[in-house]
């Protein structure tokens, strides 16, 4: 990839701790041939070379070396292996005077004369000829071994020569309780060792029940390449620093940093690799190269951590949540990162396939996302990280005063399905377009309605004309009147037929531009592809035919018209002529005859009004009968929606079990009704709205139902004021139709347990909790289940240490395997009990507007570093010396 050189200079920093695999009996050439193994080597040289071979095919990197009483006959073997950049621990497997077997492990970088002046003070003065057991019992080497600055691992702890099996009763149980002994070794999991020994292996057995648990790793005899290809010659073990202190470190913590070949492995997930800042200002020059897992930014106030958690949710284009927490981000990016300062963010994403982002974005600017060749991508930083997180000091607690957003952190437990958020829309659109045709046809029908009131009284006039005679007397001229009605009739029967040949025009030729070759190339199945472009063609042509044909006939219609309009127009003068003399001999008589014909003119026109209103009666109860099954539709598709959320709550429960209870109330938020009332009805209604809000169970169907019944139906089942139910009966079927096609979104109760370990569960909700037992329960929800980065400043700002011990640091620790988290804190039980994978250290000169960030390399690693964890002493717990005074305060 093409990357930026600030990038590049990133990911050359350390990333922390992480898994090496690790052959830790590796037997060297001298031990085959002294204990007659079968080898096809005839020379050390070629043992050595085979043996490096396969350690490079078995993606081994770490080895230790550890002949049976003696460590310089592994010497040639250490330094080829050393060669082939594979790091080599010195060691040798001792006898003690009871008949264990133990490992012991020197430095990488321990001299030969070091190991064997070890061997010497353990009684093993002639290497060549040493005696079968050393002067020390398992207790007393396990005490040395600290002295030594070695770390002892228990060998082939189950099976000859093993602890377990050598030692019985006090002796073995002493043995295995001593703080000393941190690590042994199987050929497969605790779960498969030899049934009576198991449970203590699985630290289940009340007689030798340890506060920590002896590390179990798979390190069996290695004496030949064909070894290594069993799954106990070997293990993954976490260490930033490969060392002695990063071997104890990691058996001290073998959860999180001991991984065996038949544990699963980590899961991919998305993760931000590097990130570098170029801007002459506060944090210039700065950059971090990030772990997979668990990252930890640990420094003084006024030392930039939140800065660069505000630079990384900058960089993403994530909007803060609440106003405190968007007025401290803007603050941070206006006063401190400051116009011109660029930032360079490397993303790592696996689905469908590993790829990598690059997210660069100067301020003020938006953000720019290039692919792995360096093309600028019409994307946004959210559509390749939709799931990234981002929180601000104390914004987790400004998310807990909100229902709907606590909702939302839900939606990443979901039983994923695509189709829901479409077909919402497709039913609310359906709804919307019924709503509008109800709505239409019943204001034509109350036109109509409208003007045929006047029917009755036009025929009650007309009966008057007939009873005096007029009709007979302007009966052609009457019958004329309802000739122009058909004329006019059948002019309307036609004049739709031109818009519907006009639309067939605009529609051809028909686009097949998608299915040319160019746009086809690449793909797999572009030979069935193609037939599609003969089907449109022949379409095509064939609309082109219709066309023709549909623009005759209408023209042929029209010219049919206009000639019969012609024909009639000549029979109307006439019947005109004559009328125009009847007139005036009426009038000689006094009597209006142009009156009665334009009644019989408005009678006539009115007559096909009666067939349209049938009509449109018609369609109204086929408009009404689809949008009942619309609106079933609507509330079953809504219904699903909860029940998925609703397992989603239950499963969160069940993986807080005993700390989180989530439950989903549906239709929980009315401000959607609220709203609507307000808008589309007005005046006075805040009674109604708050008792729609407090009821428990509201239903919008059963709602709309009691707005049509009226008055008396709200009044009864809802208790509204006669005043307020009248005004909301009469705002009429738009407003009910809307009423029914609401959203209403479910909300989010969370409880949390409040009771001491070993006490019953003391549940209690949200509202009822203070700031900092809110925040540990919405907190615990954002560690869970996501394969995308979470990003928290300080999150301990609002809880106390006990939350933090027993609720989030376990956690932390279990779903750091799936997701990376990015913290900033001055909590050491984050970093340390949270075992963190990368842990940076900063300092800074000057305040943050005017001053500058330090990130350096040497204050980057893990805790098994020892820089690392003197930082960790001095910044979190203010020094060894602070450290101890607390401990004998406390009686540690």
């Amino acid at each position: 990839m093409n990357l930026p050189p600030s990038i590049e200079t990133a990911l050359t920093l350390p990333a922390g701790a992480r898994f090496y695999r690790c052959a830790l009996q590796v037997n060297p050439f001298a031990y085959v041939q002294r204990h007659s193994k079968a080898t096809i080597f005839d020379s050390e040289a070629a043992y050595n070379a085979a043996l490096i071979r396969s350690f490079k095919e078995n993606d081994i990197e770490v080895i230790a070396v550890t002949d049976h009483q003696r460590c310089t006959s592994g010497q040639s073997l250490a330094e080829q292996a050393r060669s082939a950049d594979i790091i080599v621990f010195p060691g040798a497997e001792v006898e003690t005077k009871e008949g264990v077997h133990m490992l012991l492990l020197f430095e990488p970088d321990a001299s030969w004369d070091r190991c064997n002046g070890v061997l010497g003070d353990c009684g093993i003065h002639d290497q060549s000829n040493p005696p079968p057991n050393i002067k020390y019992d398992v207790h007393e080497l396990l005490r040395e071994s600290k002295k030594w600055g070695c770390v002892c691992i228990a060998a082939h702890v189950a099976g000859e020569k093993g602890l377990l099996r050598v030692l019985n009763n006090q002796a073995r149980t002493a043995a295995w309780k001593s703080e000393q002994l941190l690590a042994c070794s199987l050929p497969g999991p605790a779960e498969d060792a030899p049934e009576n020994l198991r449970s203590i292996l699985l630290n289940k057995n009340p007689d030798y029940h340890r506060d920590r648990t002896v590390a179990v790793i798979n390190a069996k005899d290695v004496s030949g390449p064909e070894d290594m290809v069993q799954p106990g010659a070997s293990c993954w073990i976490k260490m930033s620093d490969i060392s002695v202190n990063g071997l104890r470190q990691a058996f001290l913590d073998p959860e999180s940093r001991i991984r065996l070949n038949s544990n699963p492995e980590p899961e991919d997930h998305t993760e931000f690799v590097a990130a570098a800042w170029q801007s002459g200002g506060f944090l210039d020059g700065a950059a971090i190269h990030f772990n997979e897992n668990l990252n930890v930014l640990v420094g003084g106030r006024g030392t930039g951590k939140s800065t660069i958690l505000e630079s990384l949710r900058y960089v993403i284009g994530l909007e803060p949540i609440g106003e405190d927490a968007q007025k401290a981000h803007e603050g941070i990016v206006r006063n401190v990162l400051k116009s011109g300062t660029k930032i360079s963010l490397l993303v790592k994403t696996y689905q469908p396939s590993p790829h990598l982002y690059l997210i660069e974005r100067t301020v003020p600017n938006p953000p720019v996302v290039r692919d792995d060749t360096g093309k600028v991508l019409k994307l946004a930083p959210i559509d390749i990280l939709p799931q990234v997180e981002v929180y601000g000091q104390h914004e987790i607690s400004e998310l807990t005063k909100s229902p709907e957003k606590l909702t939302r952190l839900l939606y990443r437990f979901l039983e994923h399905d695509d189709n829901m958020a479409t077909r919402k829309r497709a039913i609310q659109g359906e709804l919307e377009r019924s709503r509008t045709r109800i709505l239409e046809t019943e204001k034509e029908i109350a036109q109509i309605s409208e003007e045929l009131a006047r029917l009755p009284a036009l025929e009650e006039t007309l009966e008057n004309y007939k009873e005096a005679g007029l009709e007979e007397t302007l009966k052609e001229q009457s019958l004329l009147v309802r000739e122009e009605s058909v004329l006019k009739t059948a002019d309307n029967r036609r004049n739709p037929f031109e818009g519907i040949i006009q639309a067939l025009k605009q529609e051809l030729p028909i686009d097949r531009a998608f299915l040319s070759e160019k746009a086809l190339d690449g793909l797999p199945g572009k030979e069935i592809l193609i037939a599609a472009d003969a089907v449109l063609d022949r379409l095509d042509r064939d609309m082109e035919q219709v066309y023709i044909l549909g623009r005759k006939a209408v023209e042929h219609a029209a010219k049919g018209m206009s000639d019969m309009h012609q024909r009639w127009g000549l029979r109307k003068q006439q019947v005109q002529d004559a009328y125009e003399k009847i007139l005036r001999n009426l009038q000689k008589s006094k009597i209006d005859g142009e009156a009665f014909i334009r009644l019989r003119r408005q009678i006539e026109g009115l007559q096909p009004l009666k067939e349209r209103k049938a009509t449109l009666l018609r369609d109204r109860t086929a408009f009404q009968e689809e949008r009942c099954k619309l609106s079933l539709e609507w509330e079953d598709t809504k219904a699903e929606e909860f029940r998925i959320l609703e397992r989603a709550a239950k499963k969160v429960s069940r993986k807080l079990k005993g700390r989180v209870l989530v439950e989903i109330v549906a239709a929980g938020n009315r401000e959607p009704i609220a709203t609507l009332m307000r808008e589309q009805i007005g005046g006075r209604l805040s009674e109604a709205i708050d008792t729609l809000t407090r009821m428990k169970d509201f239903s919008l169907p059963v709602f709309a139902d009691a707005c049509r019944k009226g008055r008396d139906a709200l009044v009864k089942r809802y208790l509204f004021s006669p005043s307020q139910a009248e005004k909301i009966a009469s705002a009429g079927s738009d407003v009910f139709f809307q009423i029914e096609a609401l959203d209403l979104p479910p909300t989010t109760t969370i409880k949390l347990n409040v009771a001491n370990d070993h006490e019953p569960a003391n549940w209690q909700p949200l509202d009822e909790l203070s700031t900092g037992q809110k925040a540990t329960a919405v907190l615990l929800l954002l560690l869970l289940e996501s394969n995308a980065p979470l990003v928290v400043d300080q999150p301990e700002d609002d809880l106390d240490n006990r939350f933090i011990t027993e609720g989030i640091v376990p956690k932390m620790r279990e779903e750091k395997r799936r997701r990376q988290f990015v913290f900033a804190t001055h909590n050491a039980n984050i970093p340390v009990l949270g075992d963190a994978e990368l842990i940076v250290g900063l300092s800074a000169a000057g305040e943050a507007e005017r001053g500058r960030a330090s990130l350096t390399a040497e204050h980057m690693g893990s805790i098994d570093n020892p820089k690392i964890s003197g930082l960790v002493k001095d910044i979190l717990e203010g020094g060894q010396t602070a450290f101890e005074t607390r401990r004998l305060k406390y009686g540690f």
